[in-house]
C-alpha cells in the first residue's frame, strides 16, 4: 500500500494505479440499489438547485422593479445570483459527491460518460433525473411565487439582445468547458495520489467555476452551461421567449463538456499517446 513519505522537504507521492474504464453497458448495475439511490440524489440535488437559484433571480428582479418602487441599485445584483449558483453547487456537491458523484448537469454526466468515468446506463439515467429535478424545482418556485414567477421570467435562459447567436453559442461552450474541466482536475485520482500533500475539498473549486462563469456569461445568456436548469425553466415559465435560442443551451454546453474531457483525457492525461505505447509494444511480440 502507498503512502506518502516526506522527507528532505520531498514528497514521495502515493502508489497510483489508474481505475479501469467504465463498462458502455452494464446489465448487472440496473440491479443494484446504488444505482438508483445515486438517480434519487442526482433528482433531489438538482431539484434544490433550480428552486433556490430561481428564486434568487426572481427575488433580485421584483426588488429592482422601478415600477413597484423597486432600488435599481437594490437587490443581491449580478454577483449575488452568481454566488447562489456557485454557492449552491459547492454545497450540493459536498452533500451528493459520495453517493453520486454529485454531477447535477447533464453535460458534467455527458462529459465524464465520455471519458468512461460512468456507463451508458448511468449517464442516460442521470440525465432524466435530473432534468425532472430541475422541472421540479421550477415548478415549486412558480407554486410559491406565481405571480413574480410569470412576470419576472421564471428565471429562464435566453439570448440576451444584442448578441447573436454565435456569441451565445460561444460563450455557453467556453463556460461549460471551464466547469467540466475543472471537474475532471479536481476530482482526478492521479492527481490527488500525486499531491497529496495539497489537500482539495473537490467542491470547492467546482463552485468557484460555476460562480466565475456567471460572473463572465450573465449579461450574454444569462448563463445555462447546465442543460437541465435551462430546461427545467423553459418548461415551466413555458413561452416563446424561453423556447426561442433553447437549442443553444443544450449543444453548447455538450460540446464545451466533450472538448474538456478530450482535453482532459488525451492531452492531459495522455491516454493517446499511452494508447499508441501500448500498440506498438504489442505488435513487437
Amino acid at each position: 500500500m502507498g503512502k506518502d513519505v516526506e522527507g528532505r522537504g520531498e514528497f514521495i507521492a502515493k502508489d497510483y494505479h489508474d481505475p479501469p474504464p467504465a463498462p458502455l453497458i452494464d446489465a448487472e448495475e440496473l440491479t443494484q440499489w446504488s444505482l438508483y439511490r445515486a438517480v434519487i440524489a442526482e433528482f433531489i440535488a438538482t431539484l434544490l438547485f433550480l428552486y433556490i437559484t430561481v428564486l434568487t433571480v426572481i427575488g433580485y428582479k421584483s426588488q429592482t422593479d422601478t415600477a413597484k418602487n423597486g432600488d435599481v441599485c437594490g437587490g443581491v445584483g449580478v454577483l449575488g445570483i452568481a454566488w447562489a449558483f456557485g454557492g449552491m453547487i459547492f454545497v450540493l456537491v459536498y452533500c451528493t459527491a459520495g453517493i453520486s458523484g454529485g454531477h447535477i448537469n447533464p453535460a458534467v454526466t455527458f462529459g465524464l460518460f465520455l471519458a468512461r468515468k460512468v456507463s451508458l446506463v448511468r449517464a442516460i439515467l442521470y440525465m432524466v433525473a435530473q432534468c425532472l429535478g430541475a422541472i421540479c424545482g421550477c415548478g415549486l418556485v412558480k407554486a410559491f411565487q406565481k405571480s413574480y414567477y410569470t412576470k419576472y421570467g421564471g428565471g429562464a435562459n435566453g439570448l440576451v439582445s444584442g448578441f447573436s447567436k454565435g456569441t451565445g453559442l460561444g460563450a455557453e461552450i467556453i463556460g461549460t468547458f471551464v466547469l467540466v474541466y475543472t471537474v475532471f482536475s479536481a476530482t482526478d485520482p492521479k492527481r490527488n495520489a500525486r499531491d497529496s500533500h495539497v489537500p482539495v475539498l473537490a467542491p470547492l473549486p467546482i463552485g468557484f467555476a460555476v460562480f466565475m462563469v456567471h460572473l463572465a456569461t450573465i449579461p450574454i445568456t444569462g448563463t445555462g452551461i447546465n442543460p437541465a436548469r435551462s430546461f427545467g425553466a423553459a418548461v415551466i415559465y413555458n413561452e416563446d421567449k424561453a423556447w426561442d435560442d433553447h437549442w443553444i443551451f443544450w449543444v453548447g454546453p455538450f460540446i464545451g463538456a466533450a472538448i474538456a474531457a478530450l482535453y482532459h483525457q488525451y492531452v492531459l492525461r495522455a491516454a493517446a499517446v499511452k494508447a499508441l505505447g501500448s500498440f506498438r509494444s504489442s505488435s513487437n511480440i
